[in-house]
């Protein structure tokens, strides 16, 4: 019985098809790596702070990354461990509260990326042995790429209070990823 062949033409012109298919799903795969990464960041954030974890907080960040929670801007992973460690995040935590993070919308480019979710601060009210919503914001997270995987190197914290700082990080999500400066209500 003969077995069909193929021309040399054909089998090359298979083999390089081929090669582009593997790439591209390789491609696809380390893109997929990469959003399960950034979003087990962002989720591993409530936990830090609801269990007063002042390292396993700060280390989501670079070591000189930025935390702009309108008024107060920390920078550094020490800023970021002295607010977690400080009596008003220790109150609110010894009362009973959870960090809620939505889930996000995620933009990468190469070795940075931008991450946009909402937040919402939900404290115990011991009064009717239930909970409240204290605080509901919007998050800019910007994002590279380190030797010891994805840190933040600047979040920005806005509360949807009406104000146009919120609206600024929510219509920054649909923009192209680009460094928004710190500091001030709004974001523009």
């Amino acid at each position: 019985m003969d077995v069909p062949t193929r021309e040399p033409d054909a089998e090359r012109a298979h083999a390089d098809a081929l090669h582009v298919r593997v790439k591209e799903l390789e491609r696809r795969m380390l893109e997929a790596e990469d959003r399960l990464e950034l979003l087990q960041i962002v989720a591993s954030y409530g936990p830090a702070v609801d269990s007063g974890s002042p390292a396993g907080t700060a280390q989501l960040w670079t070591e000189n990354g930025v935390y702009d929670t309108y008024p107060h801007v920390l920078t550094g992973r020490a800023a970021i461990e002295q607010m977690v460690t400080g009596d008003l995040h220790q109150q609110i935590i010894d009362g009973g509260a959870a960090h809620l993070l939505g889930l996000p919308h995620i933009t990468i480019s190469g070795d940075t990326a931008v991450v946009t979710n909402y937040s919402q601060l939900v404290l115990r009210d011991p009064d009717t042995d239930g909970f409240r919503v204290w605080r509901t914001g919007v998050n800019r997270w910007e994002f590279v790429r380190t030797a010891d995987g994805w840190r933040a190197t600047f979040r920005a914290n806005r509360q949807l209070d009406g104000t146009s700082g919120a609206r600024d990080l929510l219509a920054s999500a649909i923009e192209p990823p680009g460094r928004r400066e710190p500091g001030g209500e709004g974001m523009s």
